[in-house]
């Protein structure tokens, strides 16, 4: 049984409280207020085209670009070839102990991003950003469909008409396909783009495939058609990683609020100097695909796509005033201009420490990762020695030792080489299976992109053994060319 505690006076305080603050609690968190962008005209928004059809060419296209490699190895250009465990990009072939180049590529990227933010903002999310391009395609239906702004906004609140149901039908069929044709043409990045393609139309293609496109359609349908903004507010990290990028020179979109403040719907007033040049059309705010206003300032929000600078053009240069109010500025910049004295930004914000030492570790990483690339080896020898037992002696009183070699062939062509043994007085080998007589070296050919292991034994007098392991070492060399491996190896004395 529950006893009160206090006096009633204390109670009922008590139960306020805790009645304001269930009512605060019930107002912490506000539904999603629809975003419906409006379409613009100009510099940043034709920009936004540009890279949108040439981000969608190069995904959907890459899969389909042909590269001869000759006879024994893929044909296709750029090829994630998990079961032979191979990276192909051109002429580039990456093996899984070189996976340092990934690493380095993806170096090279971050460092690059960080480089991007710090001139020139979230640009990378306004203009290349996955989310942000499938968004921009999902809207060029939309609007093809439902209409420009005010259409839709009518649409979305109208009642559910024949003709409502019509265009949102046929506009969430088209997204369905888009989001369809995203996953597909990411699994071609997976196998032979033909063959995948014809076997998964006749449902004969391994099941990861049809599972990884339902994946990516579900979410480029979901991502792209409805969560939209909210993938860029509450699901990227990006947003609240940048603040640590941007100083006072980097560019951002900016509100001059110096030029625009106070505002006035009245030209009247503008003109005879009573008000700044902002008419409070609220064009920035209908074109935002995020839905926030930049005159507020700068916003986690804000994805730097620059439409917002379209909008206000347009209607500065129907109002007679000069473009710019909504500009790219550093807060340098902002901080210094005055309606009298603008101050516009030159090339501070790409010249200065942090720009330098962000290009010279990309370059470095880069230069690196190219003087790998050149000089690496296409030929590798690993040698295991046999553990039980380490060596036997045989009946003429020699000693043998016995050796895994394992030979690793990384060009697309086979290869023959000369496997030789240096040092180890006396020592002579021979191959497993192999009746030849014992030599100091013998040929042996290895398969295109392949790794060939090979069983050795190698024998020595026992008198030319003065400690109980002698080293030596094995020598590969491709006898079309010049390129040689070594591997140094331990020959172990019996004990008796």
């Amino acid at each position: 049984m529950l006893k009160s505690v206090g006096s009633a006076d204390e109670q009922v305080d008590r139960v306020d409280v805790e009645a304001v603050n269930k009512k605060e609690n019930r107002t912490l968190y506000q539904a999603r207020i629809k975003v419906f962008p409006k379409r613009v005209s100009g510099t940043f928004r034709r920009l936004k085209w540009y890279v949108m059809a040439l981000t969608l060419t190069i995904y959907y296209i890459t899969p389909w670009i042909r590269w001869d490699r000759g006879p024994y190895a893929p044909d296709q250009a750029v090829l994630v070839d998990i079961p032979g465990r191979r990276f192909y990009f051109f002429f580039i072939e990456i093996w899984p102990q070189e996976f340092y180049y990934i690493a380095g590529l993806l170096i090279m990227a971050g460092v690059g991003l960080f480089l991007v933010t710090s001139t020139v903002g979230r640009a990378w999310c306004g203009y290349t950003c996955p989310q942000t391009v499938w968004v921009d395609l999902f809207l060029v239906v939309e609007r093809a469909i439902e209409g420009d702004r005010n259409a839709r906004i009518k649409l979305d609140k109208g009642p559910w008409t024949g003709d409502k149901i019509t265009k949102r039908v046929s506009k969430h069929a088209i997204w369905l396909m888009i989001a369809v044709a995203t996953g597909g043409a990411w699994i071609f990045y997976f196998a032979d783009a033909p063959t995948l393609a014809r076997n998964f139309v006749a449902f004969d293609a391994p099941a990861v495939a049809y599972a990884t496109v339902g994946i990516l359609t579900a979410t480029t349908y979901i991502f792209g058609g409805f969560l939209r903004e909210q993938v860029c507010t509450y699901m990227c990290p990006w947003p609240r990683i940048q603040g640590a990028m941007l100083d006072e020179d980097s560019l951002t979109v900016t509100y001059n609020d110096w030029r625009g403040e106070p505002r006035s719907r009245h030209r009247k007033s503008v003109s005879d100097g009573l008000a700044g040049d902002c008419v409070d059309c609220n064009q920035c705010v209908a074109a935002c695909p995020m839905g926030i206003d930049i005159r507020d300032g700068q916003q986690l929000e804000c994805i730097t796509c620059a439409l917002c600078i379209d909008a206000c053009d347009s209607v500065m240069d129907k109002v007679g005033s000069p473009r710019g109010l909504i500009s790219y500025s550093t807060l340098q910049d902002y901080n210094a201009s005055t309606r009298d004295a603008p101050k516009h930004t030159g090339l501070s914000s790409f010249i200065r420490p942090r720009t330098f030492v962000y290009t010279a570790l990309w370059s470095l990483v880069g230069l690196a990762m190219l003087y790998a690339l050149l000089t690496r080896d296409r030929l590798d020898i690993n040698v295991l020695h046999d553990r039980n037992p380490l060596a036997v002696v045989l009946s003429d009183g020699t000693v043998r030792n016995g050796y895994t070699i394992k030979i690793l062939n990384m060009k697309a062509e086979p290869r023959t080489f000369s496997v030789s043994m240096e040092g180890l007085i006396g020592g002579s080998m021979t191959l497993s299976g192999n009746d030849a007589a014992a030599a100091r070296s013998f040929d042996l050919d290895v398969a295109p992109d392949v790794m060939r292991s090979i069983k050795v034994y190698v024998s020595a007098p026992r008198s030319t053994l003065e400690t109980e392991e002698t080293g030596f070492r094995f020598v590969v060399t491709d006898k079309a060319g010049d390129e040689t491996a070594a591997y140094d190896a331990n020959f172990a004395r019996a004990n008796r």
